[in-house]
């Protein structure tokens, strides 16, 4: 049977300073419940420097420089240590400064919402130029405006301001006089969506080599929604992004499913490459900036500088098999049902072992599982403890219930099978996916021979159910045995004779009918 392959993965960390303070969702709301607050005079002396963001351990593995296996050679917390060889651009991403993602915004903005001034422009865009040529098609919507009446507009709620070292540098303007979904905030958190999309896509294409022609179908598994009165949730992030990144042969659309959709997504497309309706799937995924120092008061409370700095973003290709790269099996497949409840042991159980067992396999036959994959760097000064380490004691658990696991292996079990968080908090981010690039390394160069990666999602958040969600998926080493043409043409020269014979039946039928 031949399954679909992952054949690669492009990843980007946009390092925005001035959206932690003017738009991160903490900031925002103590700026209204709280101005005067010892908190928001705080928080700006514990924002990092773009070099301290870039030698940071967790980042240099997000983006490929270092294997996530190697952060367990640290101690954490990992802001104790800076990896001097970090460099800003990695085997499988980039950290991305915030001006150069300004001039992504106005790329990205097929409506002319987005004004910068013309002494922004003319710094950055050589810049782009020079580092984006990829996207030359899109340089003339770089442009310089007069922004001297932005004061205005910010005082109605008709623009959000863009901030740059601290000052204004244009603005994103509202797509709508009245129409709450295509605010001047919306317009703003939806095209940081789109050109952190845009980015992670360019990673991909560019650092894997691949055709933008081949790609035929995009799913962007996000958490934002974006549309009009009438339609809230209408899309489409995937067809925006693809056309930025000239996949000119591709449609697409949207999956969400909270910090689940990356997951679902891989699953979907998958299926899709699987079933031979596409033959190349991009999944893709912008960043939040709702979350940008979401724990930054905790942070700025325990002495750790605002961790949640960057917006993350991530695209992986699924294609049909090539003999080489790592298969997704589309029959070890786990999921929380309606029925599942939410009982820690009910919830790892169908994700993690129902699928092995139904395919004859061990909760110990997976080599590596790729969970939420969140830096404990930010989780644990926030009291969410290690996120990671949590969800393998839980497998470790329920591999000695079900006898896998002598109960003296636990603590193995969690370094040999586990990994060290290193994604940041970015909701759907850190979900699974954030090893996908790494995986395709250890399942071919490496000793590797399966991985499961994990989705959960929580489905309360937005008020429409209390259930939990999650899916899983397994890859493993590609062993090289492709279905031949032959038997390919076989079957088809067996349809072939079906039909025939078919016809001779339909025929011999009428012809006693007729006597």
């Amino acid at each position: 049977m031949n399954f679909p392959v992952l054949k690669g993965a492009g990843y980007v960390l946009v390092n925005t300073p001035d959206m932690i303070i003017q738009n991160g969702s903490t900031c925002q709301t103590e700026r209204v419940v709280n101005p005067d607050s010892e908190f928001l005079k705080e928080v700006g002396k514990h924002i990092r420097s773009f070099d301290e963001v870039v030698k940071y351990l967790p980042n240099q593995v997000y983006i490929g420089n270092i294997a996530p296996q190697e952060l367990e050679n640290y101690e954490m917390p990992f802001t104790n240590h800076s990896y001097e060889e970090g460099k800003a651009d990695g085997k499988m991403g980039k950290i991305v400064k915030q001006d150069v993602f300004i001039a992504l915004l106005q790329m990205s903005d097929a409506f002319d919402l987005v004004k910068l001034s013309e002494e922004f422009v003319n710094e950055i865009k050589p810049v782009i130029e020079e580092e984006y040529p990829i996207l030359e098609p899109y340089f003339g919507h770089l442009k310089g405006s007069d922004i001297s009446n932005a004061q205005e507009l910010f005082d109605t709620h008709m623009a959000e301001a863009l901030y740059h070292d601290g000052k204004v540098c244009g603005y994103i303007k509202a797509a709508h006089d009245i129409d709450v979904n295509l605010s001047a905030h919306t317009m703003f958190e939806n095209l940081v969506v789109k050109a952190s999309g845009v980015l992670a896509a360019v990673e991909l294409v560019t650092k894997n080599d691949i055709n933008r022609d081949d790609i035929d179908y995009v799913i962007e598994c996000s958490e934002e929604a974006c549309g009009d009165v009438n339609q809230r949730g209408g899309g489409n992030f995937a067809k925006s992004i693809a056309e930025v990144v000239g996949l000119q042969n591709a449609t697409g659309s949207d999956t969400r499913g909270f910090c689940a959709a990356p997951i679902h997504s891989l699953i979907e497309a998958s299926a899709l490459v699987k079933s031979g309706v596409y033959k190349n799937v991009m999944i893709v995924a912008g960043g939040s900036t709702a979350k940008l120092g979401m724990n930054a008061k905790d942070h700025v409370k325990k002495g750790f500088p605002v961790l949640e700095d960057v917006v993350g973003g991530f695209a992986i290709l699924i294609s049909e098999n090539d003999g080489v790269h790592p298969v997704l099996r589309t029959d070890i497949v786990g999921r929380h049902t309606v029925k599942t409840g939410s009982s820690p042991q009910a919830v790892i159980s169908s994700l993690v072992s129902q699928s092995l067992e139904e395919n004859g396999l061990k909760i110990t036959d997976v080599d590596k599982f790729s969970v939420e994959m969140q830096n404990p760097d930010i989780t644990k000064p926030a009291g969410a403890g290690n996120v990671p380490e949590a969800n393998y004691k839980m497998i470790a658990a329920l591999a000695v219930k079900q006898g896998d696991l002598d109960r003296k292996e636990l603590a193995n079990f969690i370094k040999e099978k586990g990994l060290v968080g290193w994604a940041p908090t970015q909701g759907h981010i850190p979900s699974g996916i954030p090893y996908a690039g790494h995986a395709i390394k250890d399942l071919t160069e490496g000793d590797y021979n399966r991985v499961m990666f994990v989705g959960k999602g929580s489905l309360f958040l937005g008020r429409m159910t209390n259930l939990f969600d999650g899916v899983s998926i397994v890859m493993e080493r590609n062993d090289g045995k492709m279905e031949d043409e032959s038997s390919v043409s076989s079957e088809s020269e067996k349809d072939q004779i079906k039909k025939v014979i078919a016809e001779s039946m339909r025929k011999l039928a009428e012809n006693l009918l007729a006597e």
